[in-house]
């Protein structure tokens, strides 16, 4: 029987795996969940594991002023994200995942120059997503919901970079054949939403936006996530499980050029 066994990292109470953990559970895997933010201590190895998928939140990626980690776990975080790339272990990084998945391998996270980017929005599939066996089946201009004020503004090197926006163009990529980040979510569903709406009230003020045509917009656009990341969530349980091969790794030292593919 094939190993099934999932690791969760659940960075913030605010994200947890929601939709995302359905679609996966359905497709076969098994979620064990850890909560660092609660006190619950990170594995040292990801021995026993299929897969590892690591979620948003609220902190930064890089250090404060005082050059500490937002969280003091974080250091351990990166180095489970390098194990899992390093030793091959299926990986889904979404939005501050992401971004810790990145700057774990030396890419850069900065606070992004475009302000923030919140609700409803379209990435752009880039031509190498054709060949990427998670992102083949996504639509062209997929719909995303967004919420993060920070960047990737450099990938790793070796990246291969997915899909891109105007405003943030490292809006997905992977890397080796195993590990991809998405700087967007697909796992909200409306009680998330109506939650960061009421938390990030302060925000929403200072950008002009009415919470509750926040909240209707993103509602309106749940069927359409679910039409185009359900398939993939699923294609990436047939990769953790070996049903589905995956590319190999880019060449050691080679940045993909953020136009090209």
């Amino acid at each position: 029987m094939a190993n099934n066994r999932t690791l969760v990292i659940e960075i913030d109470p605010s994200d947890d795996i929601r939709r995302l953990g359905d679609w996966l559970t359905g497709a076969g895997l098994a979620l064990e969940t850890v909560r660092p933010h609660a006190g619950d201590p990170l594995p040292d190895s990801l021995d026993g594991y299929a897969a590892l998928v690591v979620m948003g939140g609220a902190q930064e990626a890089y250090p404060g002023p005082d050059g500490r980690p937002a969280e003091p776990w974080f250091p351990a975080l990166e180095g489970l994200l390098r194990k899992a790339v390093r030793y091959e272990v299926a990986t889904l990084a979404v939005c501050l995942g992401a971004q810790l998945l990145a700057s774990a391998h030396g890419g850069l996270v900065e606070r992004g120059e475009a302000g923030p980017e919140i609700g409803p929005a379209l990435v752009g599939k880039r031509d190498a997503a054709e060949k990427d066996p998670l992102w083949v089946g996504v639509p062209m201009a997929p719909d995303v919901l967004q919420w993060h004020q920070d960047e990737i503004t450099e990938l790793p090197l070796g990246a291969t970079l997915l899909a891109a926006s105007t405003r943030y163009p490292h809006q997905a990529f992977r890397l080796g054949g195993r590990a991809w980040g998405i700087q967007f979510h697909i796992e909200c569903d409306d009680a998330m939403i109506a939650n960061w709406v009421a938390n990030d009230r302060p925000l929403l003020d200072d950008l002009g936006y009415d919470p509750e045509v926040v909240i209707d917009a993103c509602n309106l656009i749940m069927v359409d996530l679910e039409e185009a990341w359900q398939p993939f969530a699923e294609r990436f349980a047939a990769v953790a499980k070996g049903e589905l091969a995956t590319p190999p790794p880019e060449p050691p030292g080679r940045r993909l050029p953020l136009l090209g593919s």
